[in-house]
């Protein structure tokens, strides 16, 4: 079933995870499920795999629910916040997850691959991100955590874009973090390197292998719980960082 519907949330914490259909924010999702929240499943396209997270949730014992916006698109993201707030009344944890890559070099990337890519990647993080911070300016509490890129971190040839995109989520997290710390809404960002999930699917592994000091691939599952940390009361402390979870590729 699309859109917000009826869910027990009573007396639980809410969270929005943009993006959560599958990969990352599907493992996300389940992280802050574990811990008693109520996920809200954001997708386009994927309508079959959104449905899968929300019963791998449900499977665990957690509640959700999915939503369907383009967070690429301001108006889509006021609306569907304000689905949000009008069903549970408050969100308190948003995971700005979303995220596309085109990549090609840049003298070849079409204008707009470009914008997809910096509307989807970056200006998500405003479309989603003004219309919760306002409430939880206003509850003097909140979590916000964005999903950028060892690639925002040190630039990667042939991810002009992607790069682009996710360093000014960086900039953005330490900027938004220092505005709102003194209401005591934490602003946190976790930059994934090599993660096994299908958006490093046509590359070639063993290459990627050789250039990790761990020498393998993160999974979903770490970088999810290492979000969750940061949406729980134990990082009450922390703002305004970025955590590298990438096996020693960039440090």
């Amino acid at each position: 079933m699309l859109g917000i519907h009826s869910n027990p949330t009573m007396n639980k914490q809410i969270a929005l995870i943009t993006g959560a259909s599958r990969g990352i924010g599907r493992a996300i999702a389940m992280a802050l499920a574990r811990r008693g929240l109520h996920v809200i499943i954001n997708f386009l396209n994927r309508v079959d795999c959104a449905e899968e997270t929300l019963k791998l949730v449900t499977e665990q014992g957690g509640t959700g629910e999915l939503l369907l916006f383009d967070v690429a698109d301001y108006l889509a993201c006021e609306n569907a916040v304000q689905q949000c707030m009008e069903a549970h009344g408050h969100i308190d944890v948003l995971v700005n997850n979303a995220g596309i890559r085109k990549d090609e070099l840049l003298v070849w990337t079409a204008p707009d691959d470009w914008r997809a890519v910096i509307d989807t990647d970056l200006n998500s993080f405003y479309n989603v991100t003004r219309h919760v911070v306002k409430e939880m300016l206003l509850k003097r509490k909140g979590r916000i955590v964005s999903v950028s890129s060892t690639s925002g971190r040190t630039g990667l040839p042939g991810q002009v874009s992607y790069s682009a995109a996710k360093a000014g989520l960086i900039g953005a997290t330490k900027a938004l973090a220092k505005e709102v710390a003194k209401r005591h809404v934490t602003v946190n960002a976790v930059c994934p390197g090599f993660i096994d999930t299908d958006m490093i699917g046509n590359m070639d592994r063993e290459a990627i292998l050789q250039t990790i000091p761990l020498g393998r691939l993160g999974t979903a599952d770490e970088v999810g719980e290492t979000v969750a940390f940061l949406c729980g009361d134990a990082a009450a402390y922390i703002t305004g960082a970025v955590i590298d979870i990438n096996g020693g590729i960039y440090t």
